[in-house]
């Protein structure tokens, strides 16, 4: 039973991490990264994206918080 559990242990914590670090780094070299320009046009695309969604959601609260106040009866008010 001993043997048992003396071949199955695990290596320490320090060995675990390097072995998960070196296999890391051994994967990034692997990535293939986007170029510069590729870059700033996906960041322009995402941040156009972000803007779109702000004002529409920012239109749909306004609609709705109108809607709102006619409903409990303080006329149109949605500010």
């Amino acid at each position: 039973m001993a043997k048992a559990k003396a071949a199955t242990k695990k290596p320490n914590i320090f060995a675990r991490m390097g072995k998960r670090l070196r296999e890391t780094f051994s994967e990034l070299k692997r990535v293939t990264w986007p170029s510069f320009p590729k870059v700033v046009k996906n960041t322009v695309v995402v941040l156009v994206l972000v803007v779109i969604f702000l004002v529409v959601v920012t239109v749909i609260n306004y609609v709705l918080g109108g809607l709102l106040s006619l409903i409990n009866g303080n006329g149109w008010s949605p500010l």
